[in-house]
């Protein structure tokens, strides 16, 4: 293997160019904490059956960047959600065809008037631009957009221990002299879990991402654990985020050989219970074509600013 020669600090950063391939690795921590419960299940923290290893799904991370997104309103037009908190999808999509001023009458639109509507809201929604999404769900269609960036399920290195906490309220919903004024109700946490996903960005199923969508996402996988605190995230963290950039728009080594080039090993013994219970190893010697960032968690760069957006 060749090593990466280096990168010229006035041109674009790699991980930010909509041009190349990226193979992004996220490292996120839970401390008793749920950070993505099971509503079958009770709410529990997921877990595979068989290993006991927790599991996050790609919903509850892409959740993660939805929300912050919304959270930077300054950026304005063009960073609308589309898979928004209570938001009407269908309706979302009907505003599609009055803003592109095309009536059907009724009648499903054409091939044509479809791809006008999706390219449109595509300008308007984040999320749609960036994930995609299935735009046919009610009289009002638009077609399916492919989203270029594409989120695996993220694993826990390790089998996670699953608790179930009673709590009480000293406080009830409804008055009865003959009972005891409390509530009782339940907490189910995993008390420690080092999750890993990965994300792809495939600039051939794009042209509508710019380098100031893509630094936004990265800028959201890293800083979104931390404004999205709750009871049961009190302690959910971003620990790691690397991101492989390819100079051919294809690739220039297979995504699963650069993934298993960062080495995670455990630096103690015994139940983990911190990120210091690991050791992370980054790899020095890269396949010709391929940039590494630096660990994108712990060197946040600067925010996106509504002028980057905005040219």
């Amino acid at each position: 293997m060749n090593q990466t020669a280096p990168v010229n600090q006035n041109a674009m950063p790699p991980h930010t160019d909509p041009q190349k391939k990226q193979d992004a690795l996220i490292l996120i921590e839970a401390i008793d904490s749920n950070p993505n419960g099971d509503p079958d299940l009770g709410n529990q923290p997921r877990v595979d059956p068989k290993t006991r290893q927790g599991l996050m799904s790609d919903a509850c991370i892409k959740r993660k960047v939805r929300n912050y997104v919304t959270l930077r309103r300054e950026l304005g037009e063009g960073y609308e959600i589309f898979v928004a908190q209570n938001s009407i999808l269908n309706q979302a999509i009907e505003a599609g065809y009055r803003a592109a001023k095309i009536d059907t009458e009724g009648k499903k639109g054409s091939i044509e008037q479809q791809k006008t509507v999706a390219d449109l809201m595509q300008t308007r929604y984040y999320d749609l631009r960036m994930f995609g999404a299935v735009l046919s769900t009610g009289d009002y269609q638009a077609g399916q957009v492919w989203g270029p960036v594409q989120v695996a399920w993220g694993r826990s290195l390790e089998p996670i221990d699953l608790a179930t906490h009673t709590i009480t309220r000293c406080a009830a919903t409804e008055g009865d002299p003959t009972k005891e004024n409390k509530t009782m109700g339940r907490k189910e946490l995993a008390h420690y879990g080092l999750y890993a996903a990965r994300i792809a960005f495939n600039p051939r199923l794009t042209d509508k991402v710019s380098a100031a969508d893509l630094a936004l996402l990265w800028e959201a996988l890293t800083r979104g654990w931390e404004v999205d605190r709750a009871s049961a995230r009190g302690s959910v963290s971003c620990r790691g985020l690397w991101v492989f950039s390819h100079d051919h728009p294809l690739g220039n080594a297979p995504a699963h050989r650069l993934f298993d080039s960062i080495a995670i090993a455990r630096a103690t013994e015994g139940a983990a219970r911190s990120f210091a219970d690991y050791r992370v190893t980054i790899p020095t010697d890269l396949p010709s074509g391929v940039r590494l960032s630096p660990n994108l968690a712990e060197n946040w760069p600067a925010p996106v600013e509504p002028t980057e957006v905005a040219a």
